[in-house]
């Protein structure tokens, strides 16, 4: 099987602290153009296999008995199981768990397979992965491309509405195949969606039964895994350094977002592409978390227009679809001669608006620590059964 050890590919602390570790990857195609594609929390590689196959024309691995697949289309891809999930080593601890940490695993995987540049492709925690690899390997890329994405923090709390808090508490609960896809399908994809006809049935229907044949073979994830890649998406942090390092690496960006993510909100992608202007284009597509499987499509068109852009060297200020100038009072505009700065140009300014999206969200956070606790609560005598009293003495 495709394992790599990372610990053999990095040095110092990183080779001590990840020795024995290894990440499981596959390969797709062949062809001078590299993509590398990381997947989100809880998922495994193939969940990419919808991109794979609409940049290959085919999903089979090039580890398949028959070798590398006959359909030649110049590509390349590569996809791995972040540690905590599939295939790949689950380590116990949470802090081996990191966006930094599970960023030096794909840059291991990529020197294991001696690829010195690609396009990477993040979904969700992926994309979080993805963006803090651009960070600390800006020479690596190609070009990035973040699917539903947010800063990570508390821009990983959901909206907060009733629908979205009875999805949490389902995700917490869940601990069989059929609980855990009837509650993914509710937190990947739009009701809408959901509700299509396809040949006579729903295709809620029909996407709670490949989903639970899916995690039935793979197994459920497990908890340490799970807790750990949570810890990874809580800790994740963009800094200025980390947004200017990637800026300078000079690559176009693509943040793609479904408009009714109930999960990472789009408004918080929004102001990451803004904040990564010029090189940053903002695609809004009709679809829920996982845009990639319900516009499959549109977002196949998107990454590809990205590979091209790229291959061809078009300029920033010729990809961006976003002003320069801020639109909103939480929004920052990003001057490259002269670092970062508000709309107003005073670096005052930009420090009071970052105090104020912080309390913004410890608020948020606080507040949604309050509902949820108030809806637990709230439903707490629904369970209780009440008590049959028969007739007693009296006095």
């Amino acid at each position: 099987m495709p394992f790599c050890y990372v610990g053999e590919y990095q040095t110092g602390a990183d080779a001590v602290s990840n020795k024995g570790i290894k990440i499981f990857y596959r390969t797709y195609g062949a062809g001078p153009i590299k993509v590398f594609m990381i997947i989100g929390l809880a998922a495994t590689h193939d969940s990419w296999n919808p991109q794979i196959e609409g940049l290959l024309g085919t999903v089979k691995p090039n580890d398949a008995d028959d070798g590398i697949s006959d359909i030649e289309k110049g590509i390349e891809v590569f996809a791995i199981d972040n540690r905590g999930v599939g295939r790949s080593s689950i380590p116990t601890k949470r802090s081996e768990y990191t966006t930094r940490i599970i960023a030096k695993d794909a840059i291991a995987v990529m020197d294991h397979l001696g690829w010195k540049k690609a396009h990477v492709f993040g979904h969700s925690m992926g994309g979080m992965i993805a963006s803090k690899l651009a960070a600390l390997f800006p020479d690596r890329l190609l070009s990035l491309a973040l699917l539903n994405v947010t800063g990570g923090g508390y821009e990983c709390l959901p909206k907060l509405d009733r629908q979205t808090l009875s999805i949490a508490v389902r995700f917490l609960r869940a601990k069989t195949p059929e609980q855990r896809a009837a509650v993914d399908l509710d937190t990947h994809y739009t009701q809408e969606y959901l509700q299509e006809s396809v040949g006579g049935e729903t295709r809620r229907t029909v996407l709670y039964q490949e989903y639970v044949k899916a995690i039935s073979s793979s197994g459920m994830q497990s908890n340490h895994g799970f807790d750990g890649q949570i810890n990874a998406c809580w800790t994740h942090k963009l800094s200025r350094t980390d947004l200017e390092m990637i800026r300078n690496g000079g690559f176009l960006i693509s943040v793609i977002h479904g408009r009714y993510d109930v999960i990472a909100q789009v408004s918080h992608a929004r102001r990451l592409a803004k904040k990564l202007y010029p090189f940053a284009k903002m695609v809004e597509l009709h679809g829920g978390h996982l845009v990639s499987h319900e516009r499959t499509k549109e977002v196949n068109e998107a990454l590809l227009e990205l590979i091209r852009a790229a291959e061809s060297q078009t300029s920033p200020h010729d990809w961006t679809n976003l002003s320069e100038k801020s639109t909103g009072f939480w929004s920052t505009s990003w001057n490259f001669s002269s670092g970062y700065k508000s709309e107003g140009g005073s670096s005052n300014e930009s420090v009071i608006i970052s105090i104020a999206e912080t309390v913004w969200r410890i608020m948020l956070y606080i507040f949604s620590i309050f509902v949820l606790a108030f809806e637990y609560i709230r439903r707490v005598p629904r369970r209780i059964r009440p008590v049959k009293v028969g007739t007693g003495f009296t006095s």
